[in-house]
């Protein structure tokens, strides 16, 4: 669990993060969803220490991470797994290098101890066959495994993901949507998602946290968003007219007043 208390970020004299206080629960998926310029970006590095906050507190599991020594910080590290938006592979390695290089840095394992590994979660992330491959010879979803492999490699208890589905076709979203969400359930890790892809919202928003102009202005499950009242969000999730007719239509189903076999004709018409 990672715990938020009234963070303060910003740059010059213009704030960015203002009084934010949030909860990121452990063996969920917690998604920081908003425009552009509202915040969620610079709210995710500071959590993973690449932005010293002007204010407040942050909390791994009860310990306060911004007042750590920086031999317990450099520890709490080695417990985060980060998945970058481009991926971030080394176009000079190969797979299994690219998985392989957080071990090599934080471990003292042997040639076959860190290999072993590497075979485990590239099968986990159904890559066995790619490991000699560069990241110039695999597709693009290919290499968000890549980047989840090696996210996951030390064993994470945190996972941070950058936009993991940029880039991608909406088919192969939805497998690494799957796929991030079987490994949160499977480890009991704490996974932070920065998204904008509103199919991530709508599947795997076990908590959802919804950023304006610095601010935490709503904060629910991917059940309970379909209801909100808060007009912002709203038209920020339903920004097109299907959308928001597929609202209207999902309320009306959940209140049973309307057919589900009729929902997608109602729709298209």
């Amino acid at each position: 669990m990672i715990e938020v208390k009234h963070l303060k970020k910003g740059f010059g004299d213009k704030p960015v993060l203002k009084d934010v206080s949030a909860v990121m629960e452990e063996g969920k998926c917690n998604l920081i969803i908003g425009s552009s310029g509202s915040g969620k970006t610079v709210l995710m590095k500071c959590l993973v220490g690449l932005f010293q906050p002007d204010g407040g507190q942050i909390f791994y599991h009860g310990e306060e991470f911004t007042t750590m020594t920086d031999d317990r910080r450099k520890e709490v590290r080695k417990e985060i797994g980060m998945l970058f938006q481009g991926s971030a592979l080394f176009d000079s390695q190969t797979v299994e290098q690219n998985v392989q290089f957080p071990l090599n840095m934080f471990t003292n394992w042997t040639t076959a101890e860190k290999r072993k590994r590497v075979n485990e979660v590239l099968e986990r992330v159904e890559l066995k066959d790619a490991h000699k491959k560069f990241p110039a010879e695999i597709s693009g979803g290919m290499k968000k495994r890549v980047g989840i492999a090696r996210a996951i490699v030390l064993n994470p208890k945190y996972l941070f993901c950058d936009e993991p589905n940029s880039g991608l076709d909406p088919q192969t979203s939805l497998v690494i949507d799957k796929l991030i969400k079987e490994l949160t359930d499977e480890y009991k890790i704490t996974t932070v998602i920065n998204t904008h892809d509103m199919n991530s919202v709508m599947e795997i928003g076990d908590k959802i946290i919804y950023m304006y102009k610095g601010e935490k202005e709503w904060e629910g499950t991917n059940k309970e968003i379909i209801f909100s009242k808060n007009q912002r969000l709203n038209d920020f999730i339903f920004a097109s007219e299907f959308l928001r007719d597929a609202k209207d239509m999902r309320m009306l189903e959940q209140a049973g007043k309307i057919d589900n076999d009729r929902n997608m004709d109602e729709l298209m018409k």
